[in-house]
């Protein structure tokens, strides 16, 4: 959708710091453990919750009537998912309790959610609040920071839900957003939410010779950290060699929220991420089969069901057969057939895949989507390829997933390729977690 069009749509619909008070995390704050739930393959907990219900940082604020940040030109970083439990979102929670933020900075998809996948809604006033909004997708840190002291402000808020994969950009946007902070003297706040795959960190470490858009920093490809733990773990080991670190860094925490609670357990709505992250569901599968993005085959995007609906014209019922007798856990193929409305075979009919989750505690996105991308190649040399770009380069974090799939390894060579790296994460990360 054009920007004009999409500021007419906007129209259309709209009717050096404190640290902040108890609740919150700043950047020296205690460590704790690691993966301490033990439940299914990737530690995550599908039912676990603690009474009184998941609440985000968001709304811990709201219940304390914003006043953390009171006396502050709040400028803030956020999008459709930054909602309270209410569904109000927070900017306009802010505003009608008396706290008008000076600016509001938009990610990929925009601030009000209008734009497609690689779009933004670029700069306007936001017809509801009458709130100057920056676009901050793809933009530099000097850009940023220009930004900042053109709106003026002295804090920046971060409220933007993850869906836990390396190369989904809101977390390289709230890096950049860090940068500029750090650049400008401005403190920076997370407002934390869960992360909806849990906790547990998979997949190979980024190769920072492939760095892109789409993955910044030597993280792995399901990091499993909420935005808040991200935030103290970048400032700590990136920031200083990216021009300095934070002054200041508040994250206000999720309450009752265990790090290997999935995101149906939580009691919170899902309000979608961005345009193709529908479901729960495809947040799941989405660290795995996003990597469909750099081959030949269609990851479903045009279809209601991204990310969880995978083919081309030429697969058959053979492809669900052979992955179903893998018996990998938690998930279950059933053979499928899409015509797309965009996106990779626009208007074709395509044959494939779609995944059933069936225990979604046992699911490993990253080893299933691997499995799926071998048994494609072996069953359909004629129909399966890499984009010509190398994207998959850039989305697995090095030529390694290409290089070995197209020399033959089988899926459990390959995932053992990266176990060093990943141990060397999780290590690494340890430190920089909040919860147990």
């Amino acid at each position: 959708m054009p920007n004009l069009d999409r500021r007419r749509f906007l129209a259309a619909s709209a009717l050096a710091a404190p640290a902040l008070a108890a609740g919150s995390a700043t950047a020296s704050a205690d460590t704790n453990p690691v993966d301490t739930n033990p439940a299914g393959p990737n530690g995550a907990d599908a039912t676990a919750g603690r009474p009184g219900g998941v609440l985000p940082g968001a709304d811990l604020l709201a219940q304390r009537g914003w006043r953390d940040l009171a006396g502050r030109k709040v400028g803030v970083v956020t999008n459709p998912t930054g909602v309270l439990r209410d569904q109000t979102h927070v900017v306009d929670a802010m505003v009608a309790a008396g706290l008008r933020p000076v600016a509001v900075f938009g990610p990929e998809h925009g601030f009000r959610g209008t734009a497609q996948a690689g779009g933004s809604e670029g700069d306007y006033t936001d017809p509801r609040t009458g709130l100057p909004v920056y676009d901050a997708y793809g933009v530099t840190a000097d850009k940023l920071a220009e930004l900042y002291r053109k709106a003026g402000l002295d804090t920046v808020v971060f409220d933007i839900a993850d869906v836990g994969a390396r190369f989904y950009t809101y977390i390289w946007t709230m890096y950049t957003a860090m940068q500029a902070a750090a650049r400008t003297g401005a403190a920076f706040v997370v407002l934390d939410r869960p992360n909806p795959v849990g906790g547990t960190a998979f997949g190979p470490r980024l190769d920072p010779a492939f760095a892109s858009g789409v993955g910044r920093k030597p993280i792995v490809q399901q990091h499993g950290m909420t935005v808040g733990e991200l935030a103290r773990f970048f400032d700590a080991e990136f920031l200083p060699a990216d021009g300095g670190r934070l002054s200041a860094l508040d994250v206000v925490q999720v309450r009752n929220w265990r790090r290997n609670t999935l995101f149906a357990a939580t009691g919170l709505q899902w309000v979608p991420p961005s345009p193709n992250m529908p479901t729960p569901d495809t947040a799941l599968v989405y660290p795995g089969t996003c990597l469909f993005e750099g081959t030949l085959l269609a990851e479903g995007r045009g279809t209601t069901r991204p990310f969880e609906t995978v083919g081309a014209p030429g697969i058959d019922w053979r492809w669900a057969e052979r992955l179903n007798e893998l018996g990998l856990p938690g998930v279950r193929f059933r053979e499928t057939y899409f015509v797309p409305t965009f996106g990779k075979f626009p208007n074709q009919t395509c044959g494939g895949v779609q995944l059933h989750l069936t225990d979604p505690a046992r699911l490993d996105a990253v080893r299933t989507a691997v499995a799926m991308i071998v048994t494609a190649r072996a069953l359909y040399p004629e129909v399966f390829g890499w984009r010509p770009d190398n994207a998959i380069d850039r989305l697995s974090g090095s030529a390694r997933l290409r290089t070995m799939v197209d020399a033959g390894a089988d899926t459990a060579e390959i995932v053992a390729s990266w176990q060093t790296e990943l141990a060397e994460f999780r290590r690494q990360r340890e430190r920089y977690l909040i919860y147990r």
